[in-house]
């Protein structure tokens, strides 16, 4: 027999084995922790954060029952908004239990510095969302030559080459 206390979702979440891979997404890991994303503080819809490369990570959120045309993506300069609203329509079924959910959702992410949207995708049930950490050129390391005394007495300017990373 089912039980109501087995459908009941569970709230807690520990975020620390995330922290150890994550680059970017700090203030947003301690925004999900402190309860500051409001209405999404209910765990819906549910989502995964990935990292798939040093500067790129992939955001997917579980969306059975939405169409691609059911969810907006907005992108600002430091958050990331995704709203779902179903299509009303006529449903002359008679649910013994619905366990898919229907309701419209906002869900956002404060993303850190430099990070950008580069695309998404939705298939089967999961929008994955894609974003790159880039970071202007000004801020890139930059390799220094160093000069010893004697190259400097043979008339050699001191060198700067940029040498920047990928």
């Amino acid at each position: 027999m089912l039980h109501m206390e087995d459908l009941e979702m569970r709230t807690n979440f520990d975020f620390t084995p995330y922290r150890r891979t994550t680059v970017g997404f700090d203030r947003l890991f301690e925004m999900l922790e402190s309860g500051l994303l409001g209405e999404a503080a209910d765990g819906y819809p549910p989502f995964d954060i990935v990292k798939e490369e040093e500067d790129r990570y992939r955001i997917t959120l579980a969306l059975a029952g939405f169409r691609p045309d059911e969810v907006e993506i907005t992108a600002r300069q430091d958050q990331l908004v995704i709203a779902g609203r179903k299509a009303e329509r006529q449903d002359d079924d008679t649910y013994v239990y619905r366990g898919i959910a229907t309701r419209s959702f906002e869900r956002r992410f404060q993303l850190a510095d430099f990070v950008e949207v580069r695309g998404a995708d939705f298939e089967n049930g999961l929008l994955s969302i894609h974003l790159q950490q880039v970071f202007p050129e000004e801020m890139k390391p930059r390799k220094i030559v160093i000069n010893s005394h004697a190259s400097a007495q043979g008339g050699g300017a001191p060198q700067l080459t940029s040498n920047r990373a990928a």
